[in-house]
């Protein structure tokens, strides 16, 4: 099938989070500058850069975790584990502005080094970020998107010792969650690897 987006799918449901997966969740915790603390995952999340570490999550309103990073300028990625799977997902509830999910979902907060947020104690790895841009896109017809784009950048990194294999970082051991299209997730189970490969002036192809 092909159908134009603006046309229509005439699908049961819309096939682009599907299509567009998986995706890893970032479970983003903030501190608002009243002392309010706020903590909800966000599937349009992803890494833009290593020099400097950059990542960015994109929320479909202003929602606590885009209000409180812009008012103390930063925030934390939790890395959801697949034992946090449900607490993760009650804390996407639609909680009044200010409510603690934290408390909701039954979760201990733990300082951060460098960041006046907290963060999800035990969670295999958390990055502390600080804000670098709020970011309100465009459609092709000029008309804003109704999103904002957070990005920042990595200022300190935390990894659970018990998930460094070999001093790898253990994804599968960490049990990283993503999110599918739907009401369907994923974790991590049977890996693979491949090297990029190097171009020589004599390949036929490639293998």
């Amino acid at each position: 099938m092909f159908y134009r987006p603006s046309d229509g799918h005439g699908l049961p449901h819309d096939p682009f989070k599907a299509i567009v997966a998986p995706r890893p969740i970032g479970w983003i915790s903030t501190r608002g500058k009243s002392g309010a603390i706020n903590l909800a995952p966000f599937s349009f999340f992803n890494a833009l850069s290593v020099e400097p570490y950059l990542v960015w999550f994109s929320a479909d309103a202003e929602k606590d975790s885009v209000v409180f990073a812009r008012e103390t300028g930063e925030f934390a990625v939790n890395l959801v584990g697949e034992k946090f799977a449900r607490q993760m997902n009650a804390t996407s509830v639609d909680a009044p502005r200010g409510a603690s999910e934290f408390a909701y979902a039954g979760i201990e907060a733990a300082p951060c080094r460098l960041i006046g947020a907290p963060h999800v104690a035990g969670t295999p790895a958390v990055l502390e970020c600080r804000l670098t841009e709020i970011l309100e896109p465009k459609g092709l017809d000029g008309r804003w998107a109704g999103v904002y784009v957070v990005s920042g950048e990595v200022v300190g990194i935390h990894i659970d010792d018990t998930m460094l294999s070999d001093g790898l970082f253990d994804q599968k051991k960490a049990g990283n969650l993503a999110r599918l299209g739907y009401m369907d997730y994923l974790a991590i189970g049977e890996t693979f690897q491949m090297r990029r490969p190097r171009w020589a002036d004599d390949d036929a192809g490639a293998p």
